[in-house]
């Protein structure tokens, strides 16, 4: 599943951590890939243990968990701290897999990665390009959100950006470790949760089809959570 996060961030939001990043050190954004990726990609990156990244990837972890849309649709049991990244004067990704497993360089922090995510923090009007494309049963996507807003998809998809001809793209990008690993199995919660809490506020929360489908929802989520 494929999913659009609007207005994960305010513009306002968007605009103070804006201004903390381009204070940031910038530096090859090869410091995070694998073997893979190295071949592929060509952008700049503020290191992981910038305290401007660790800022302001506690702040975008906070907006996370203040959103229904995308707790109901990762199901998060680990987020990876948002990192951040930027494509300007032809930069570009090629195409490639994420890594299954990212560890927090320094630390025992480790997570399976089942979902990406990336969050625009550039309108797309302020560049040419930068479009992230990705590739999965659900076809070939082409996704370039204005600032603020975030897209979820699953980490074993294709995926690369295409280079930015003018300007400069800025976003930050992350992983997930979901409850559920199956991207299917999710999908299906996803599409049930928003069914009963769309039935909730047309029934009210004591009908007995709302009150029977709230059941099923737990104990599929039961039966497919790993933790």
């Amino acid at each position: 599943m494929l999913l659009t996060i609007p207005d994960l961030l305010t513009k306002t939001q968007v605009a103070e951590c804006r201004a903390l990043l381009d204070q940031a050190e910038w530096v090859d954004g090869n410091v995070t890939s694998g073997h893979q990726s190295a071949l592929a990609k060509n952008n700049m990156q503020i290191p992981e243990d910038s305290p401007i990244a660790r800022k302001v990837g506690d702040f975008i972890q906070d907006a996370l968990g203040q959103s229904p849309l995308f707790i109901s649709a990762a199901l998060p049991f680990k987020v990876f701290p948002p990192l951040f990244n930027r494509y300007a004067g032809g930069q570009a990704f090629g195409t490639h897999v994420d890594n299954a497993i990212r560890q927090l360089r320094g630390t025992n922090f480790r997570i399976r990665s089942d979902l990406s995510a990336t969050l625009f923090l550039s309108e797309p009007e302020d560049y040419d390009g930068g479009v992230l494309t990705i590739e999965d049963t659900f076809g070939t996507q082409a996704v370039k959100l204005p600032a603020g807003s975030m897209v979820l998809y699953p980490s074993s998809s294709l995926h690369h950006v295409t280079p930015v001809m003018r300007g400069a793209r800025v976003s930050s990008f992350f992983w997930m470790q979901s409850m559920v690993r199956d991207d299917a199995h999710r999908t299906l919660l996803f599409q049930l949760d928003r069914a009963v809490q769309a039935l909730t506020t047309d029934r009210g929360g004591r009908d007995a089809e709302v009150i029977s489908l709230t059941g099923v929802y737990h104990n599929l989520l039961r039966m497919w959570a790993d933790s």
